[in-house]
């Protein structure tokens, strides 16, 4: 899959474990793109993790959280879209390997 909209920043922890952020800001007509890598993002975690969503400092695989605004920059409207998205080593390894295309 290649992801249009979403490019990830990346870091590491000193633990091996990392981080995975992409923001996206787009006009409305291209909100469902953005959903849509979205959702197929968070889909591969959870069928190559299955039920490994968690806090990794809890014992999780991996874990993500997304933050919408809606911005309006000189009268034009914008979707915000940022996720993280953080994980032990072999998550990390696994993201990297799927979505390397998609790495800054």
């Amino acid at each position: 899959m290649t992801l249009d909209y979403l490019l990830f920043d990346t870091s590491e922890g000193s633990d091996g474990t990392g981080l995975f952020e992409a923001m996206a800001a787009v006009a409305p007509a291209h909100a469902a793109a953005v959903e849509a890598e979205i959702a197929q993002v968070l889909a591969w975690a959870e069928a190559q993790f299955p039920g490994g969503r968690a806090p990794v400092e809890d014992g999780g695989d991996w874990d993500a959280e997304l933050q919408v605004t809606d911005e309006a920059d000189g009268g034009i409207a914008r979707r915000v879209y940022t996720l993280s998205i953080g994980g032990s080593e072999a998550f990390c390894a696994a993201f990297a390997g799927r979505f390397g295309d998609a790495l800054a």
